[in-house]
């Protein structure tokens, strides 16, 4: 690994640099001269190179190096740091790199550097593949996301010269991407900077605002706060319990949110200041938590124990409000000093406390099973990534037992389905029922603190595009689609062979008569990987089969051995690749017709249905003749109209006559004429196809 020569930093820049070198005391000598060399290089990569409040670019890299060294971390993620963004702004390659400061600083850096060569169609989509890029980087190697926050905390700092409406988009992409990913990592100090920083950004006046109110409120209470804090340490004194106490004041950003969500005024908001008690070990915890019960009377329902279980970011207090002097809500956190440093720098205290082993251990196990579930979640499409990730990011959790006892964390108002995918895929995959606390609940249940639930599993049961709507974890959801994309591409290849095989058919060629030359041909100019790629395109509408079919034949002369004119058969419950309209709702005995949508495969109408009659004239081509296959017994769906006579208990019979004909109704609808005579029913029903025989009413569909 070659070193380059240290030149002299900038001017303006020497007393940084300087101060920065002090501060690198726990490296060695060795070590060191890394660190001087990479910042030589730095300095010299961004020579020409300014910032827009001005100054020379060095500054920021430094500046991001600091606050890394500030968590005492290794010399490669102070190297990356000083490096983070040469690949990016200059010439630098990534190989360079690699040959003079060794490839673990030179991966780093590339995780760190966005996708600037790479074409793309919008701002949006942009964000979401570089944020999948650095997650993909951060799921390798925890330093990468490190680094990445300090950078993004500098560049918040120094965003005065920056246009108003830029400030803003960066500061929400922080408080949308950054801020949750610092608290799912444990960085409660950073989270609640990034929280606050981004908010006077966006509402600076606002922000300002609030910052004298709280100013102004703290020394109207200082009395009172006074009052408390000397009434919590005599009482910890008394009862022989050694102690730190000291006042916790909430965030500006936490103000405006509880203000905003619950449409409260300032004055409102009591629960401004709050104290935090730091004792030697977890009995303690307890004991002084009985303490402080003895002093101010404990409000009901609001104590929660994060020590017996844990937050998934390592997170663990006592906490408990209390009602304090003048009936004050008080609120008071009490953690070991262990607990405290996790608290405050998380994942970042395996660097920072040396003497964390067993707490740091614990975490980095939890943050790398996160780390593995973002890698669960990759998909094709980085917008649905970016979705999903950021679902998973949402704060607030609640805990539920598996029936053997064992606690599992979920996001609020995470579902029976999430918690299922949370267990196994395989279990998300074939719920199709759940106990919560012994009781059969719905698939759509909320969970709440406390709730034990069985998933109760089916060989048959699959997964409803409708659960999409209500699961909230970016796992179940990412789970979910990938198996919908693939039974519908198994489905759709099915469907398009059927398909392109009529069409043969139709051409008079005996689809095995084609030789494989011809389709490897097919297969190579199209850029798919095989034939089922290319049935599968056909199935989705991509590709047209007539089309196909004589791009197969283009260069072949064939006997017709098959007369044409020949119609598809379905059975109308082949899954997603066919759909029956739901215009018409076509059932076994209507004469139908095949509509080819691109994405959504064939679509079924009956002949005679309105929507259609433009379409089949203006694109004939996407039209194909089908006919119901002869099997009974099947179930679909339709609508029956019935008009009745008013009268006392007449519902009853229709549903009773519903039911009798094997049918189940979906849900009924009824308008009444004006004298009131007679009453219209819409009744959607699930029949078999034999119903229509049975059921005399006119109207009926």
């Amino acid at each position: 690994m070659g070193s380059v020569p240290s030149p002299l930093p900038p001017a303006d820049v020497e007393p940084a640099y300087r101060v920065f070198l002090d501060s690198l005391d726990y490296l060695s000598p060795a070590e060191l001269e890394k660190i001087k060399a990479a910042y030589a290089y730095a300095a010299k990569a961004h020579a020409s190179q300014r910032r827009m409040s001005g100054e020379a670019y060095i500054t920021h890299p430094l500046a991001v190096a600091g606050a890394v060294v500030e968590w005492r971390m290794d010399v490669d993620a102070i190297a990356a740091a000083l490096l983070h963004d040469v690949l990016e702004d200059t010439g630098t390659t990534k190989h360079e790199l690699a040959e003079k400061f060794g490839k673990e600083v030179a991966e780093l850096v590339d995780g760190l550097s966005k996708l600037d060569k790479m074409e793309f169609a919008s701002y949006q989509e942009a964000q979401a593949e570089n944020f999948r890029k650095m997650l993909m980087a951060m799921a390798r190697d925890l330093r990468v996301v490190l680094i990445k926050l300090a950078d993004r905390q500098h560049n918040l700092a120094t965003m005065s010269a920056m246009r108003a409406d830029k400030r803003a988009r960066i500061a929400r992409e922080t408080l949308e991407i950054y801020a949750p990913i610092a608290l799912r990592l444990g960085l409660n100090k950073l989270y609640r900077e990034l929280q606050d920083t981004s908010f006077r950004l966006i509402h600076p006046h606002r922000a300002e605002v609030l910052a004298k109110a709280i100013s102004a409120a703290h020394g109207n209470r200082k009395e009172l706060l006074t009052r408390i804090l000397d009434g919590i340490n005599d009482k910890l004194t008394h009862a022989g319990l050694k102690a730190e106490v000291f006042g916790r004041e909430k965030s500006l950003y936490s103000i405006f949110r509880k203000m905003k969500d619950k449409h409260l005024s300032f004055s409102q908001v009591l629960d401004i200041y709050g104290f935090r008690v730091v004792v030697d070990n977890v009995p303690t915890c307890y004991l002084a938590l009985g303490a402080l019960h003895s002093l101010f009377k404990p409000v009901p329902g609001k104590f929660k124990d994060y020590i017996a279980i844990p937050k998934a970011n390592g997170y663990q207090s006592l906490h408990t409000t209390l009602i304090g002097p003048y009936g004050t809500p008080v609120e008071v956190q009490i953690r070991t000093r262990e607990m405290h440093n996790v608290a405050q720098e998380g994942v970042a205290a395996h660097w920072l406390y040396k003497d964390m082993d067993e707490s740091s251990a614990d975490l980095q196990i939890k943050t790398h099973k996160w780390l593995q579930s973002l890698l669960e979640m990759q998909t094709s499409d980085s917008a649905e990534f970016f979705e999903n990730v950021k679902i998973d990011l949402f704060p607030d959790e609640v805990y539920v037992f598996t029936p053997k006892g064992k606690i599992m964390a979920m996001p609020r108002g995470a579902t029976v389905v999430d918690f299922a995918y949370a267990v196994h895929t395989d279990v998300g995959h074939h719920c199709s029922a759940a106990r919560v606390n012994h009781e059969l609940a719905p698939l759509r249940t909320d969970l709440r603190n406390g709730d034990l639930v069985e998933i109760i599993t089916s060989p048959q049961a699959s997964p409803n595009p409708v659960w999409l709507t209500y699961v909230k974890t970016g796992r179940a959801r990412s789970k979910i689609r990938h198996f919908l994309r693939t039974m519908q591409n198994e489905e759709s290849a099915r469907l398009g062979e059927r398909l392109l095989r009529q069409e043969l058919l139709s051409l008079g060629v005996v689809p095995i008569s084609i030789p494989t030359e011809a389709w490897d041909q097919m297969v190579k100019a199209g850029g798919q990987k095989n034939i089922e790629e290319i049935y599968t395109e056909i199935g989705l509408g991509k590709r047209l089969p007539s089309v196909v079919a004589r791009r197969l034949l283009a260069r072949e002369d064939m006997a017709h051995e098959v007369p044409s004119g020949m119609a598809l058969a379905i059975h109308g419950t082949e899954g997603m690749a066919i759909q029956l309209a739901r215009c018409c709702q076509p059932i076994p005995g209507d004469p139908i017709i095949g509509s080819i949508r691109k994405g959504s495969g064939l679509i079924i109408h009956t002949h005679d249905c309105a929507s259609i009659r433009k379409s089949r004239t203006s694109e004939p081509q996407k039209w194909i003749d089908v006919e119901w296959e002869p099997e009974e017994g099947k179930l679909f769906d339709i609508r029956i109209n019935v008009e009745v006579k008013n009268s006392r208990g007449v519902l009853a019979q229709v549903a009773s006559a519903i039911a009798e004909a094997g049918s189940n109704i979906e849900h009924v609808s009824m308008d009444a004429d004006p004298e009131r005579l007679f009453t219209s029913c819409w009744v959607p029903v699930s029949s078999a196809r034999q119903a229509r025989g049975i059921w005399p009413a006119p109207g009926m569909r």
